[in-house]
This record gives structure tokens, C-alpha cells and sequence, in this order.
């Protein structure tokens, strides 16, 4: 389903984000407080809406639609307007998906740890971005060389906080490999109990994957909690 994704810094990260996510069918806005850069790095027709102006500026969010987005990606070069504009975005405006593109680590792993996504290797950025931006679309972060079982990352609703995780190995044949919370990695914690923020890393047979992603509510995000078929987005 198409949603509304405002990106924060169009620099050649938040261009091609922009770009990919156009591509993708979605609508685009985009946010710089240099107009040249939408010259250097947008082509003529791209797709989008550009605003010259501040991500953390709620005028200028409000103006790139910030109050119907789905998602906000704040990639400026600066490491406090990106974490400045995604407190904005997530407290203010409560948009759902939120992600901050940070160079230094050491305050990367702070700010997840409060439960604000970042990005910090230039490398991945882009990609992993897409994955914060989209966390209810299931991701293959893994597939075995005879494509037999993959690995799958999904993000835990709200409406699976306070349960079990093990359960969802009771209505599917996926198997929680590991749990991420806070940025911190833990195998073989399917007996956790869900809370918001956390991320699975499911192992499913490639001829499951149909059934598992119909548990995971990937066709059926209407189900309710106490459902079999349960809805993680």
C-alpha cells in the first residue's frame, strides 16, 4: 500500500533514498536547506516534492507533509539535526516509522538504545534505511546456497507486546533464530516476552515461507491479538 515518506537532507544518500522509494510507488517529499542541491542531485520530473528548508523546523516538516507520512528518514550530515528532526517526527508528529542516519557509533547505539533507529555504516545506509522505513515488509537477510531456508527479519506490533514469542512458533513453522532489543542481539530468546521495538530473526523453510508470512499477518494485518493467525508488521 502506498504511503508517504518525507526525507531530511538531499545529499546522495536522501537522493537516491528518494528516488528508490518514488520508484517503489510511494509519494516523496524531501527536505533541504540548500535549493542547489535539488539541481545537483534530482533529475528534472523526479517524482517528488522538494522543500528548501530544516528538518527540524515544524513549519517546514508540516510543508513536506510530515502530518501524513508513514515514515521520515532524516540523512543530513549532521549527527543532531538528524537526531533532533527524528524526535520531532516521532514525538510531534507520531509518525510510525522513523530513522536517523548518525556517523558517530558510539551515539548510534544511544540513540537505539532509546528507541530511535540509526543508521551509522555509509556502507549499508541506504538499505538499511529502506528496511526502517518499511519494517512491516518482510526481509530475507539470508538465504542458504540450495535456497532451501532463509532467514527473515520482521518487527514485533504492538499488538504481540506482552506476549510470549514462542508462540509464534506454536502457529507457524518459523523458528525464532534471535531477538534484537535495545540494538542488542539475543539467540535463542524465544521465550521472551514481546516488547515494542523488538526485531525477529526467523529461520523458515523456503516451502513454508508462504504459510509463515500468512501467520506474520504479511495478508492478513486485520487479525486480532488473540487469533492464530497473528498480525507482526
Amino acid at each position: 500500500m502506498p504511503v508517504h515518506i518525507v526525507v531530511v537532507g538531499c545529499g546522495r544518500v536522501g537522493s537516491s533514498l528518494a528516488l528508490d522509494v518514488v520508484a517503489d510507488g510511494h509519494s516523496v517529499s524531501i527536505i533541504d536547506k540548500n535549493p542547489n542541491a535539488f539541481r545537483r542531485f534530482l533529475p528534472h520530473g523526479w517524482g517528488g516534492t522538494e522543500v528548501v528548508g530544516f528538518g527540524f523546523d515544524r513549519d517546514h516538516l508540516t510543508e513536506a507533509g510530515a502530518d501524513r507520512a508513514g515514515g521520515l528518514a532524516a540523512v543530513t550530515s549532521g549527527d543532531n539535526s538528524n537526531i533532533l528532526t527524528a524526535r520531532i517526527a516521532r514525538e510531534t508528529f507520531e509518525i510510525p516509522a522513523v530513522v536517523a542516519r548518525i556517523y558517530d557509533p558510539r551515539r548510534a547505539e544511544i540513540y537505539q538504545r532509546l528507541g530511535i533507529p540509526t543508521v551509522a555504516s555509509a556502507t549499508w545506509t541506504i538499505e538499511q534505511v529502506r528496511r526502517g522505513l518499511f519494517p512491516e515488509r518482510s526481509v530475507s537477510e539470508w538465504t542458504d546456497p540450495t535456497g532451501g531456508v532463509e532467514l527473515l527479519r520482521r518487527v514485533v506490533p504492538l499488538t504481540w507486546c506482552g506476549r510470549r514469542l514462542s508462540e509464534i512458533e506454536a502457529v507457524s513453522a518459523a523458528r525464532v533464530v534471535a531477538v534484537t532489543r535495545g540494538g542488542v542481539a539475543q539467540v535463542g530468546a524465544s521465550d521472551l516476552i514481546g516488547q515494542e521495538g523488538d526485531e525477529l530473526h526467523l529461520a523458515v523453510a523456503a516451502g513454508d515461507r508462504m504459510g509463515v508470512l500468512a501467520v506474520l499477518g504479511e495478508h492478513n494485518e486485520a487479525s486480532e491479538p488473540a487469533d492464530a493467525v497473528a498480525t507482526l508488521r
